[in-house]
């Protein structure tokens, strides 16, 4: 796993998140920001804002929003149709693209290597920038993994000609990552997973840990287990009576609760709004800590049981999803 790195950063006319403090001469003094360092040298914002399912008209605002607070870290997907809109609030907030690590995603309809050399080009120009930050494949697809180790070779020679500054995955389980280990040359820097007190994939984790693959979490506050559509057998991970006591002895909320597990244990987590509130909230998660055992309560709610969709089994209608040029 990637190193834990933090950093007190003090920015000028920019946000924090929670309450930002004014220094002298009109500066807003930025908290604590943490920072995790991949397995090839680059930082990275350990917290960033995430936009899936967020809809394109709200997402310029969302990220704007999240980058006056103080977030320096924005995860999309060629997926989500919002890639556009990512690039127009990071214009609009005026921060200097250099401080913004921009994370995107290849769709699985991309996948082969001319495919995905493609799909950087269209992720760029949605986004307005020449270079990316962290490029992931976005599932393993195992009924086309062919393609899919293409579309993997295909990223590591964005990473030697300088376009991306960092390459990873996501969903893969410990058998996807030692499938595509034999048959390619970099490890990847990141593997994004549906991980939340109760699916945290600690076989996963491990697996990531003995490659020194920085585990990412996607839905960390367990939004999975409560969003409309997916299930409806199934307990709300933020309503959880143990996440809720903790909560209130810290005087904080479940969501902060659970963010503050996630960065305590070195993960990245990528937390998801649209609501200005909820976005300064989630930031607000580096002036507290757990005890170890708050991290071990929450530790033991693991279920086992994930609410996302098996990255084993192939969705081929999701899968064929053309990923349109504009």
């Amino acid at each position: 796993m990637g190193g834990l790195t933090t950093r007190s950063d003090r920015l000028q006319n920019r946000g924090s998140g929670g309450s930002p403090q004014r220094g002298d001469r009109g500066t807003t003094v930025v908290p604590m920001i943490q920072h995790v360092t991949l397995n090839n040298g680059v930082t990275m914002p350990s917290l960033g804002l995430g936009v899936f399912q967020s809809p394109p008209e709200e997402t310029a605002a969302a990220v704007e929003t999240a980058l006056e607070l103080g977030y320096r870290h924005i995860d999309t997907a060629a997926a989500y149709g919002n890639e556009r809109q990512v690039g127009e609030g990071i214009r609009r907030s005026g921060i200097d693209r250099g401080e913004v690590f921009i994370e995107t995603k290849v769709w699985v309809s991309d996948y082969g290597f001319d495919e995905t050399l493609h799909a950087f080009d269209k992720a760029t120009r949605k986004l307005g920038v020449d270079r990316l930050d962290l490029l992931i494949l976005h599932q393993p697809a195992t009924d086309r993994f062919e393609r899919t180790i293409a579309a993997y070779q295909a990223l590591e020679k964005l990473l030697a000609d300088g376009r991306v500054r960092a390459i990873g995955v996501s969903n893969f389980m410990r058998h996807h990552l030692d499938d595509l280990l034999k048959q390619t040359r970099i490890v990847p820097a990141v593997n994004q997973i549906e991980l939340h007190p109760y699916f945290s994939q600690p076989d996963v984790q491990k697996a990531g840990a003995e490659h020194g693959i920085l585990t990412q979490a996607w839905s960390p506050i367990g939004g999975i287990t409560f969003y409309p559509g997916w299930g409806e057998d199934r307990r709300s991970v933020i309503e959880d009576p143990a996440i809720g006591a903790i909560a209130e002895d810290l005087g904080r909320s479940p969501a902060q609760v659970m963010l503050r597990w996630q960065l305590q244990h070195g993960r990245s987590a990528i937390p998801k709004s649209t609501n200005p509130k909820r976005i300064a909230e989630n930031f607000d998660v580096f002036g507290f800590e757990l005890t170890g055992e708050q991290m071990a309560a929450i530790d033991a709610l693991d279920t086992g049981v994930r609410s996302g969709p098996d990255p084993d089994v192939p969705r081929l209608e999701r899968f064929n999803m053309v990923i349109p040029e504009d």
